[in-house]
């Protein structure tokens, strides 16, 4: 295994995760409410009367944030080496996965363990396992072995 130097960015990902996390905080302190984007989403189709509106700003602001961020620096190059096909099969698997598990990855892992739930400490473990594994079975051996 081999680090990309050119791509190691340990001080905007600290940034970024402190920022997460002052984000988890103020959702919780200040509205009581936990920032899971599967339960901010998921409100949004079950929606309660005076509820949408802070779901769908939230979610703006995920999806707008590459954009403004994007006026002020070059965002970062991406590449998807999966099929179309691939990636909505992936998709639905997490999602159905969020819904069996009762809430995302954010969500256990950021949120619940601060909190200390065992659930989502069981939770966490149990997508972290089976993302190794499933990382390892995927290029070891349905790929005959190459790495």
């Amino acid at each position: 295994m081999t680090i990309d130097w050119n791509s190691f960015t340990p001080w905007a990902s600290g940034l970024g995760g402190l920022l997460i996390g002052l984000s988890a905080a103020l959702m919780i302190v200040l509205n009581g409410r936990i920032l899971g984007i599967s339960g901010i989403l998921g409100g949004l189709f079950k929606p309660q009367h005076g509820d949408i509106a802070w779901r769908a700003v939230f979610l703006l602001g995920v999806l707008g944030a590459p954009l403004v961020w994007g006026l002020w620096a070059p965002l970062p190059d991406t590449q998807i080496e999966a099929s179309p096909l691939t990636l909505i099969v992936a998709g639905l698997l997490v999602g159905y996965g969020t819904r069996m598990g009762s809430g995302c990855t954010s969500g256990h892992g950021v949120c619940g363990l601060s909190r200390f739930s065992v659930r989502s400490l069981v939770a966490t473990l149990t997508f972290m396992a089976l993302g190794f594994i499933t990382v390892y079975v995927v290029r070891h051996v349905l790929a005959g072995g190459a790495a």
